[in-house]
C-alpha cells in the first residue's frame, strides 16, 4: 500500500475511487486518464476487489509512478464494498468515482471543482456522460420505468458522481443490492443535501465492454446479475 496524497491548505484534493476486479486489459486506460487531468490536486485510491487475473503485476508498477495512488488489495466485497473501503480512505474535500473501463476527459477535474467552489450551497454534482462504443449499447433499461429505455447520458452513472466526502459519510455510503446501488445513493443523498445535474460532457462511458451490469439486467434482470456474481465474473456498474 502507497500513502495517498495529502490535502493542502490551499487546494481542495478530490479522491477518486476507481474499483476493479479482472479488468487487468482495461484498466491502465483509466488510470492514465487520470494522470492527464488539467487540476492536479487528486488522490487516486485503486481498490483491488480479489481479481485473479494479475491485476496487482499490471497496477503496482502504474501506482509507484505518481505519489498521489494508492494501491490497496482486499478479499472479494462485491462493487458496493469496494467503493466503501475507497471512501473510508478518502482524505479529499471531494470524493467521486471511475469504472475501470471508462474514462475522464482531461479537463473532468477542474470543471467539477470549479463549479464547487462557485456554489458553495451544492453538496453532490452528477451527470455528463459522453458515450462511446457501439451506438445499439447507448440505451438502457429505465429504473424508474423499467419497461422503456432512455439514452445512458440520461442515466445515473455512479462514475459521474461528485460528492462532498462528508456527505457521503453521513448516508454511509454504497449500500449492497442487486443492481443500481448508484442509483440507492443518489435517492438517499437528494433526501437530505443539495445535489446537481451538470452537462458537461467529460464523463467517457465505453459501452463496448463485456459483462456489464446494465446488459445483464436487460436480458434477465436482477436475477441475471445474483447468478452472474455467483460465478465469480467481473462486473461493473
Amino acid at each position: 500500500m502507497t500513502t495517498p496524497y495529502k490535502e493542502t491548505q490551499n487546494h481542495e484534493v478530490v479522491s477518486i475511487v476507481l474499483c476493479t476486479f479482472n479488468r487487468a486489459r482495461l484498466v491502465r486506460r483509466a488510470i492514465e486518464s487520470v494522470f492527464a487531468q488539467t487540476y492536479p490536486h487528486w488522490e487516486l485510491l485503486i481498490i483491488d476487489d480479489g481479481s485473479t487475473d494479475h491485476s496487482e503485476e499490471k497496477l503496482l508498477p502504474l501506482a509507484k509512478r505518481d505519489r498521489r495512488v494508492m494501491y490497496v488489495r482486499q478479499a472479494n466485497k462485491g462493487l458496493a464494498g469496494a467503493r466503501n473501503t475507497g471512501i473510508a480512505l478518502a482524505s479529499g474535500t471531494y470524493v467521486t468515482f471511475l469504472d475501470s473501463d471508462d474514462e475522464y476527459r482531461s479537463n473532468h477535474l477542474q470543471k467539477r471543482v470549479a463549479f464547487m467552489r462557485s456554489h458553495p450551497r451544492v453538496d453532490v454534482l452528477h451527470g455528463g456522460i459522453a458515450p462511446a462504443g457501439p451506438r445499439s449499447k447507448h440505451y438502457v433499461v429505465d429504473l424508474t420505468s423499467p419497461g422503456r429505455k432512455i439514452h445512458v447520458g440520461k442515466c445515473l452513472a455512479s462514475g459521474t458522481i461528485f460528492a462532498r466526502r462528508s456527505v457521503l459519510k453521513r448516508v454511509g455510503g454504497f449500500r449492497d443490492v442487486n443492481f443500481g446501488e448508484d442509483f440507492d445513493l443518489m435517492k438517499r443523498l437528494q433526501k437530505k443535501y443539495a445535489v446537481k445535474r451538470v452537462p458537461w460532457a467529460t464523463y467517457v462511458y465505453h459501452t463496448e465492454s463485456s459483462n456489464r451490469l446494465c446488459d445483464l439486467y436487460e436480458d434477465g434482470g436482477e436475477a441475471a446479475i445474483v447468478r452472474f456474481r455467483k460465478r465469480g465474473s467481473s462486473s461493473r456498474s
